[in-house]
């Protein structure tokens, strides 16, 4: 659980900020993992909000005129789950990647500090990097500039290739954020546009299979017909 403040990645769950660095990586399977951070376990769903409820306390955020509590970071939680079929003993592996983003900021409606307004430059900056992002997944470009920003290079395998991505946009009805509305619900109507083809990672059995047909070949062993 991590947030992107300032152009900087910060760890949730080290409230004092003294870890290691935080890098982003990708596995072999092309699911993105932020090394060095904290990982914590959960059993149930009680578990698994405590550890929001934790993390949520060490977020940025700061009072504005137009918010009383208003998001300083964009928060990236990454939640991995696993569950083991009994009677074959295959294993299937999931990420669902919860990503609030802040919101784009107007300096001369928000009254912002000095401070306030470095952050919101970095928090418009990430976001037209995501939209150039989603600009070219929804035509199907070739090239797809996800390192532009380290928004976009965490939120590469929600947005592209084996994932479903949802999005959820919150508007004011107030005509007074008229403006802001239709821009927040046009960027929301380009994810719409993007096509990707989820499948299960549920290979697990079949590779297993292999490995054992190979660790037989490997000893001189026959191979079953079953087998093959």
């Amino acid at each position: 659980m991590v947030e992107l403040y300032n152009d900087q990645l910060i760890d949730l769950y080290d409230a004092s900020h003294k870890g290691s660095k935080l890098d982003i990586k990708k596995d072999k399977k092309g699911m993105v993992f932020i090394q060095n951070a904290v990982i914590r376990n959960a059993s149930s769903s009680d578990e698994l909000y405590k550890c929001f409820e934790d993390g949520s306390k060490n977020r940025h955020v700061a009072s504005t005129k137009m918010n009383a509590e208003s998001s300083r970071s964009h928060l990236i939680i990454g939640v991995v789950l696993e569950t083991t079929n009994l009677t074959t003993g295959a294993v299937l592996r999931g990420k669902l990647s919860l990503v609030d983003l802040a919101g784009s900021e107007r300096a001369a409606k928000t009254g912002a500090t000095q401070e306030q307004l470095k952050e919101a430059q970095s928090i418009n900056k990430s976001l037209s990097a995501l939209g150039d992002v989603i600009q070219a997944l929804s035509t199907e470009q070739n090239f797809i500039p996800y390192r532009n920003n380290k928004l976009t290079l965490l939120m590469q395998d929600s947005l592209g290739g084996n994932a479903k991505t949802l999005m959820f946009v919150n508007i004011s009805p107030a005509d007074y954020n008229t403006d802001e509305t239709i821009v927040s619900l046009t960027y929301a109507s380009r994810v719409k546009l993007i096509t990707n083809d989820a499948s299960k990672n549920a290979d697990n059995k079949e590779i297993a299979r292999l490995k054992n047909i190979i660790s037989k070949l490997k000893k001189g062993e026959d191979i079953d017909e079953d087998e093959e």
